[in-house]
């Protein structure tokens, strides 16, 4: 039996125990230079565009935004990546993941400025008055309709449509949608367009990646794993390379981001190639030591891949945000030790 009672997945997923835990497993819980400050904590900057009126639909309504938003709040876990990908700077951002704003990835993109940082898994209302926002930005959040209104009355604020479970919008739209609230539509679809022509560069690189299986997995505890589905950013970034998540994990997550399954279901992990995101050496030890798991044909073949949020490259993270900056950072980072992995796997075989 492996015994995971001491890992600490709150602080992976960047959650809390219980119902906000579970929700936000498979959402965020999982990298280009832009040298243009914009609306920084100062209200310095301006924007490419009109500042015409523009409207936000969204899930609670629709949001309108007139001018050009000079102190910008974001209270989304990971929207000061594409804020920060638009030229511009957050009055404030929150904490995430180890109680993290700044990563690698997104920390040139802050030109020295130092934004407030919010808690990211609670609202604090008077907190965020206090910085007298002109825009509220919560695209990756799960925000309820009575936080949505207390926000709103504190400043224009922005969220996704009912399209997308929580966490779960696609990177382009979020980008995309930021952009318009920010009048920088153009400037969004240059990262956006930029960011995909990369990913379609590695694809052609790689073509061993195309129509391989992979499962990704969450160690939950007693035993228990969490397999992300194809709608989480973690799963979604994989088949951008041309990977595929199996058909089976989708068909156990159902309408949420991952599956919960046992000690005795991992053979549904038995895929071409296995990625495990971990927090310490002794959930690796634990997992390694089961039998069940030692009899699986990708771990014969030395096709399982662990990651830890300690590793000095902060893979876990960057899999996790799963944005137009870190997504750069994956390319980079990542997409060498899968190659590696898929052809040792071959030589083995």
């Amino acid at each position: 039996m492996i015994d995971l009672k001491n890992t600490r997945n709150s602080e992976i997923s960047g959650s809390v125990p219980g119902v906000t835990r579970r929700r936000f497993l498979a959402g965020a819980g999982s990298l280009l230079l832009f040298g243009a400050a914009g609306c920084g904590g100062n209200g310095s900057g301006g924007s490419e565009g009109s500042g015409e009126a523009r409207t936000i639909e969204h899930k609670y309504g629709t949001t309108e935004i007139t001018g050009t938003p000079k102190r910008l709040v974001s209270v989304g876990f990971t929207d000061q990546d594409p804020i920060l990908a638009l030229g511009v700077v957050p009055t404030a951002m929150s904490r995430w993941i180890e109680n993290r704003a700044v990563w690698p990835w997104n920390a040139d993109e802050l030109g020295g400025e130092e934004p407030e940082l919010l808690p990211a898994m609670e609202m604090n209302f008077e907190q965020v008055a206090a910085l007298e926002p002109d825009l509220i930005v919560g695209m990756s959040s799960s925000m309820t309709r009575q936080t949505y209104d207390t926000l709103s009355q504190i400043a224009p604020t922005v969220f996704h449509t009912d399209e997308y479970l929580d966490f779960g919008v696609p990177w382009q739209v979020t980008t995309r949608t930021i952009g318009k609230a920010l009048d920088r539509r153009d400037r969004a679809e240059e990262v956006v367009s930029d960011l995909e022509a990369r990913v379609q560069g590695i694809r052609e690189q790689h073509p061993e990646f195309r129509g391989t299986t992979v499962a990704l997995v969450l160690p939950g505890e007693s035993g228990t794993f969490y397999p992300w589905g194809s709608q989480d950013p973690r799963a979604r970034f994989m088949a951008s390379l041309g990977f595929e998540i199996p058909q089976r994990i989708d068909e156990l997550a159902g309408d949420r981001f991952y599956a919960t399954i046992s000690e005795e279901e991992l053979s549904i992990l038995d895929q071409e190639l296995l990625i495990w995101l971990i927090q310490t050496d002794e959930q690796e030890r634990a997992i390694k030591e089961s039998e069940v798991y030692r009899r699986l044909d990708v771990v014969q073949r030395g096709q399982d891949l662990f990651f830890r949020l300690s590793d000095e490259e902060p893979i876990v993270a960057a899999f996790s945000y799963g944005t137009v900056l870190s997504q750069p950072y994956l390319l980079e980072n990542l997409v060498p030790r899968l190659s590696e992995a898929l052809n040792a796997g071959k030589t083995a075989g």
